[in-house]
């Protein structure tokens, strides 16, 4: 199979590129800065931006399989305000199905979000949603997963734990969470139990047509994963619980003075980031061989 993986330089595509070269599969890396990644000799590197057609349409030639992975965090406000959210995950999906239909690639797995919805409460999960659509609109043989966060080295959420401390308390063992940290809680998934379960969609013709929302063994709050962060780092730290309302109101004053948060960042801490059903089981997972974050840590 050869597989083009589009932001193959990114965070997962890197780890994805990896288990699918190890598979014996083509594969390609799209990105718009692929030459400096660390990537198996066997990848092919292409350079291109999905918010520009033309500069990946050649990319998506000879191929069997594409993986669509760019995304911007949802954990700060991107460069360009939250609209850029509408113009890489939605518009950037479009580019790449227009792509992938034009050179008869068969499969398309999409990596969507939990609780991406055309009608959701943030930038973020109304672009998801809508990619999601154009996906399932399409006439590819689709998959598309809803993971939670996703850890693992070079991950976003630890440095989103790392930025906030510098921001908020640097060198104090005091840390302000929006509900005191307890209102959110995340079925964290180490990305190296994510990327086997992404291969094998793209392997197995059972899986077309499917969404999965996949998760971690266990579910934390924000406060005891933020509390893993500390004890990792072999020291102590006070939750400074900041009321929601007036998180409601803050963080969009200081996204307004710099600060990399905002409205779309409070309402992402004001549901549940966990899948109504586990499917890992749709691939032969026992939640039971996954590593919690703890371990990963080293602080289980």
């Amino acid at each position: 199979m050869d597989v083009l993986v589009v932001g193959g330089t990114g965070f997962v595509g890197q780890y994805l590129c990896r288990e699918l070269d190890d598979r014996g599969y083509e594969v390609t890396a799209l990105s718009r800065n692929p030459h400096d990644a660390d990537l198996p000799t066997g990848v092919t590197r292409k350079e291109g931006d999905v918010t520009d057609y033309d500069s990946i349409e050649g990319a998506f030639e000879g191929k069997d399989a594409a993986v669509f992975l760019p995304a911007l965090t949802p954990l700060f406000e991107p460069d360009g305000g939250n609209e850029m959210h509408d113009v890489v995950h939605y518009q950037g999906t479009k580019n790449a199905l227009r792509a992938a239909e034009e050179h008869g690639v068969t499969r398309f797995l999409q990596m969507s979000a939990l609780g991406a919805d055309p009608n959701g409460p943030t930038h973020y999960l109304r672009a998801k949603g809508k990619a999601e659509e154009a996906v399932r609109d399409s006439d590819r043989e689709w998959v598309v997963f809803r993971p939670s966060i996703v850890f693992g080295d070079g991950d976003e959420f630890g440095y989103f734990t790392k930025r906030l401390k510098q921001i908020f308390a640097p060198g104090v063992p005091l840390y302000p969470l929006p509900g005191g940290g307890e209102k959110a809680h995340f079925q964290l998934i180490w990305v190296k139990d994510l990327v086997p379960m992404l291969a094998d969609a793209l392997e197995d013709d059972e899986h077309v047509g499917q969404t999965y929302e996949v998760g971690g063994p266990e579910v934390l709050s924000l406060r005891a994963a933020t509390e893993l962060v500390y004890e990792a780092e072999g020291k102590s730290v006070t939750i400074v619980p900041l009321p929601m309302p007036l998180a409601k109101v803050g963080l969009p004053v200081l996204g307004a003075l710099g600060f990399p948060m905002g409205g779309d960042q409070y309402e992402g801490l004001d549901f549940d980031n966990t899948p109504s059903h586990n499917d890992i089981d749709a691939f032969g997972v026992d939640p039971d061989s996954m590593k919690t974050y703890g371990e990963y840590l080293g602080v289980a």
